[in-house]
This record gives structure tokens, C-alpha cells and sequence, in this order.
């Protein structure tokens, strides 16, 4: 009886000290590559959503949205599109400041992060924009306002030393 007891007591301490540790460590890398994939799942639906609003913005080509340039003397018809096309990309653009800004960020988040940055610094270029960003951040995540204002002015101040 003395030696079941004590192979039971080895098997007890064999369990506390490698199975149980053993089995935190699998659990922990579980769940990082869990929320690897919502992280993930999360970017993809952003890119979607991006991809869709160049679907909307292919639609009104006459606004001449993917030009460098604004549009000459766009129509009151043309301004109102074009302000509801900008209020939309507001939107995307505060959502994935949500959902994929950090303070500080893996490299893989900041891979993700720099295309969102990229699309706004794209967009910040254009001076119809650029100009209609006070009326488009009302009401906006105030972090996402001062991220937002911050990179179009350095791309204002970038677009503006070109042209000296």
C-alpha cells in the first residue's frame, strides 16, 4: 500500500512540475494565436472596406478622386458627392485608427498600421481633402483628429516645399 500511495505522490509531483507548466505554456500560445487571427480578421475587414470605398469612388470617376489634383470648378452636384465620398473615408479611416493604432506596436501591427497611414497621407495630399478636413472631423475620436491633423499637415508642408 505504502508504494501505490508513493507512486501516486511522484506521479502528483511529475504533474506539478512539468504537466501543469506544460500545459499554461501551450494554453498562453493558444490564445496569442487566437487573438493573432482576430488581429488579423480585423485588418482584412478594414482592407475590405477600403477596397469598397474605391468601388464607390470608381463609380463617380467624373470626380477625378484618385488624381493628384482636385477637380476644377466642380459643380454643386460634384462638391455635395465628393463631401459624402470624404465623410465616408473619415469613417473608415477613424475605424481602422481604432481598431489597428497603438502607442506601441509589433512589427506586424506596424507593417498593418503603415498602409493605413499611407492611404491618409495619399489622401491628406489633395487639397479638396485636405481643405474639407475641419467640417469631416467634427465629432470624430479626438486622438484620431490630432493623428489625422498632424499627418496632413506634414503632408501640406511636404506638397508646399515641392512647388518652391
Amino acid at each position: 500500500m505504502s508504494s501505490w500511495r508513493e507512486a501516486l505522490e511522484v506521479a502528483s509531483f511529475a504533474v506539478t512540475v512539468f504537466a501543469l507548466p506544460f500545459a499554461v505554456w501551450v494554453f498562453a500560445v493558444e490564445q496569442r494565436k487566437e487573438r493573432e487571427n482576430e488581429e488579423e480578421e480585423a485588418f482584412q475587414l478594414l482592407s475590405d472596406a477600403y477596397n469598397d470605398f474605391l468601388k464607390v469612388v470608381l463609380a463617380h470617376a467624373d470626380l477625378q478622386l484618385r488624381s493628384s489634383a482636385a477637380l476644377p470648378d466642380p459643380t454643386p452636384e460634384q462638391r455635395e458627392r465628393m463631401l459624402v465620398i470624404f465623410d465616408m473615408l473619415i469613417a473608415l479611416f477613424e475605424r481602422a485608427y481604432l481598431v489597428a493604432h497603438k502607442p506601441q506596436m509589433n512589427p506586424t501591427e506596424q507593417r498593418r498600421w503603415n498602409s493605413w497611414d499611407d492611404y491618409m497621407r495619399e489622401w491628406c495630399r489633395r487639397e479638396d481633402f485636405h481643405n474639407a478636413l475641419p467640417l469631416l472631423l467634427r465629432g470624430e475620436d479626438p486622438e484620431f483628429q490630432a493623428y489625422i491633423r498632424r499627418v496632413a499637415q506634414e503632408e501640406h508642408g511636404a506638397l508646399l516645399s515641392t512647388l518652391d
